[in-house]
């Protein structure tokens, strides 16, 4: 019998808060070349826990963050998704953005997409939101499959103006969704 408490649930994922025990798992993740690629660079033990904390902080404060994420039938953690504040120059900030990372075991399974339409569902209904974003480097075409599969638009293309020391990855593409 699971016996988990989560913040709330999609049909195969729960969501919670971070925990302290999470950091071995989370690391790991964050220094996973593969999961990664997107990205200028993997993360350090010490960098996840500095996030961790940030995500932890964020959720206090708002009620919503990049939540942990389980499967619910075995209570193992996959990654994060949610949703958190964006405030860097943008054409689109300041705004909520919603995000996903996944580790590869759980890649192809459409946790990404059933996890961020729930976490969308809340972020109208719960929240009241006005609109949320999403952003990906050009090349993460698996994340643009998703934002399209949840229903976002396509945007535009900007220069991610964290990103201006990785010139690989500093042009990104944004995509939008607003509550009806």
């Amino acid at each position: 019998m699971l016996t988990k408490q989560y913040l709330f649930s999609a049909e195969r994922l729960g969501f919670r808060n971070w925990h302290t025990e999470d950091l071995a798992a989370f690391a790991a993740l964050n220094a996973d070349q593969e999961v990664m690629k997107y990205f200028p660079t993997t993360r350090t033990e010490s960098e996840t826990s500095a996030l961790m904390e940030r995500l932890q902080q964020h959720y206090k404060t708002w009620g919503f963050t990049y939540f942990a994420v389980e499967v619910l039938a075995t209570e193992a953690f996959i990654g994060f998704i949610g949703l958190t504040h964006i405030a860097y120059e943008a054409p689109f900030t300041p705004t909520i953005d919603i995000g996903w990372r996944l580790k590869k075991s759980a890649w192809g399974k459409g946790y990404a997409t059933e996890g961020a339409k729930k976490c969308l569902s809340l972020a109208f209904e719960k929240w009241k939101l006005d609109r949320v974003v999403a952003t990906c480097t050009i090349q993460n075409t698996p994340s643009k499959k998703v934002m399209k599969k949840i229903g976002m638009t396509r945007k535009g293309v900007f220069d991610h103006p964290k990103l201006k020391e990785y010139p690989a990855y500093q042009s990104c593409i944004w995509y939008e969704i607003e509550n009806e």
